[in-house]
């Protein structure tokens, strides 16, 4: 797919993402390096898995992928992280939060230890990496960009997701509230809340046994623009908020999700709403209101 920005968009930044060896992140990844970015470090648990994307990272791009093996639920291993950057390259430009966890559970059957699992994956590391990164943003007056990877799952609420929901719910609310206290510092904190993106492990997981025709099917009937989205979509969100052209953003949550989050089924059928219209408007019009008998 084309992209709209110009392929120096980025030119010169450093990015760390967490989450970076497989899905939605690499996608991310893919594109920062795409853009411009002159490296990228990925973060994961697998070093086996993270050491085949950055290789295949760098192929695509042509751009420098470097990988850390890093549990973003241990502060330490966050900060060893940027560490690694600064050694490396001697800055960090933009930090994508994107590793998480998730499995359809009904809450009465997910046990407090994985409701506690989600939330210091995807809260408490998207908390610890942000904190590991600020020295390196604020030094010298830089700044930078910070973006963290949520969902629209707590818009309303969604079926078997209250792990997921709590947590996504609470990384929007750090977003909002580092992007209020570190504007100062010339960082922005923004977020993107993703839809359901095709050939990804998320929506595998929450779509069990289902192969990807299947699950293809079932989901783009509750999306208005009538598809699953693609890491590309996510990745050009990241590009247009890491860039000039995302200068003056900060605290926003853009979602990317093909209006899923805000699908209805129709109450009646298309093709019937003139006829129906018209008849509701004629029977509306002709309705008076009820007397009331005196006392």
């Amino acid at each position: 797919m084309n992209s709209p920005f110009k392929p120096e968009a980025l030119e010169g930044k450093v990015a760390i993402v967490t989450g970076g060896g497989s899905g939605i992140c690499f996608g991310i990844t893919k594109e920062l390096l795409l853009h411009g970015c002159t490296a990228a470090i990925i973060c994961g648990r697998r070093e086996s898995f993270l050491q085949n994307a950055a290789k295949e990272l760098t192929t695509i791009s042509n751009r420098t992928c470097l990988y850390k093996v890093c549990d973003v639920r241990d502060p330490s291993a966050c900060k060893a992280v940027v560490e690694y950057a600064m050694s490396q390259f001697g800055r960090v430009d933009m930090l994508i939060n994107g590793a998480a966890g998730n499995f359809l559970a009904e809450a009465k059957s997910l046990t407090p230890k994985g409701f506690k699992t989600v939330m210091d994956i995807d809260t408490q590391g998207t908390f610890n990496m942000c904190h590991a990164v600020f020295p390196a943003m604020s030094n010298g007056g830089r700044g930078g960009s910070i973006i963290n990877i949520s969902m629209t799952l707590h818009y309303g609420a969604t079926w078997y997701q209250a792990h997921a929901s709590a947590a996504k719910s609470a990384i929007d609310s750090l977003t909002r509230t580092l992007a209020l206290e570190w504007g100062c510092y010339k960082i922005r904190v923004n977020g993107i809340a993703p839809g359901p993106i095709e050939n990804t492990p998320g929506t595998t997981k929450l779509a069990p046994g289902l192969n990807a025709d299947d699950v293809a099917e079932m989901m783009t009937e509750g999306i208005p623009l009538g598809r699953l989205g693609k890491a590309f979509d996510i990745g050009m969100a990241a590009v247009f908020l890491g860039s000039e052209a995302g200068d003056y953003i900060t605290g926003d949550i853009l979602v990317v999700d093909g209006g899923e989050w805000l699908y209805k089924p129709p109450m009646v059928p298309k093709e019937m709403v003139a006829e129906l219209s018209r008849k509701v408007e004629a029977k509306s019009r002709a309705q008076r209101p009820k007397m009331v008998s005196k006392l």
